[in-house]
């Protein structure tokens, strides 16, 4: 084994905590050097494409039903009344029952996107910065605090008139009715229109997260000047 002697140790040691001192003063000052109004433009923008973006993606036809990572099924205690369904011949009622909720919440989300624009002109200098300087999701998680409330609001009733048009949701609480005098369902998933607003509203922010990490990891690739050197003072 290669010895080696105190003194070069030592000067190893300080040289690494140099550089770590170094490193943590130059994204302190990067973060500094912004304006209060450079900090609010940059953070403004990226909220603003990764909602349209978002919205944009879930909006369409299949945005929901197509993508597997957002899809809205039956919940886990009804699944047994699916395959149920489809070994009894019903299989068409069992995809339509799934087909509608997703369609409902690609009609649904469209409206988040004023509200999601609201609560971004409404930020405060504070808000940007702590955003700025938080984790992956930190924008994301300031999106559901400030609009989920609004959002679901108005998703419920648009959630409810695509299931009354071919009255699946007293198909689907009459199911759920069962499941739950057996204590087969959560309550919270007891009603349908209930159940696929906040599959919806979980869906849009899950895309808005993903949009929010990659702006993070990569600005310059956003083609946006204010977005590279905001985002750019984390490097």
């Amino acid at each position: 084994m290669q010895f080696v002697s105190p003194v070069i140790k030592t000067l190893l040691n300080l040289t690494l905590t140099f550089a770590l001192v170094l490193g943590g003063q130059a994204m302190a000052a990067g973060i500094d050097s912004l304006s209060n109004s450079d900090t609010a433009s940059g953070l403004k923008e990226a909220l603003t494409r990764g909602a349209e973006i978002a919205v944009g993606q879930l909006g369409k036809k299949d945005g929901f039903l197509g993508d597997k990572r957002v899809r809205i099924p039956l919940p886990d205690s009804l699944r047994s009344v699916e395959k149920a369904m489809r070994t009894f011949g019903m299989k068409k009622q069992a995809d339509e029952l799934i087909e509608t909720m997703n369609r409902a919440a690609e009609m649904a989300v469209l409206e988040a996107k004023p509200i999601l624009t609201n609560a971004v002109k409404s930020m405060s200098f504070d808000d940007a910065r702590g955003i700025l300087t938080g984790g992956d999701d930190a924008a994301t998680q300031y999106f559901k605090r400030t609009t989920s409330k609004d959002i679901a609001a108005k998703f419920l009733p648009i959630v409810k008139q695509a299931t009354a048009k071919v009255n699946l949701a007293a198909q689907y609480n009459q199911y759920a009715g069962q499941a739950s005098k057996l204590g087969l369902l959560d309550e919270k998933d007891a009603d349908l229109d209930t159940y696929v607003t906040h599959k919806a509203m979980d869906g849009l922010f899950k895309m808005i997260a993903e949009q929010e990490k990659s702006i993070r990891k990569d600005p310059v690739g956003t083609g946006s000047a204010m977005l590279r050197k905001v985002f750019g003072a984390l490097k």
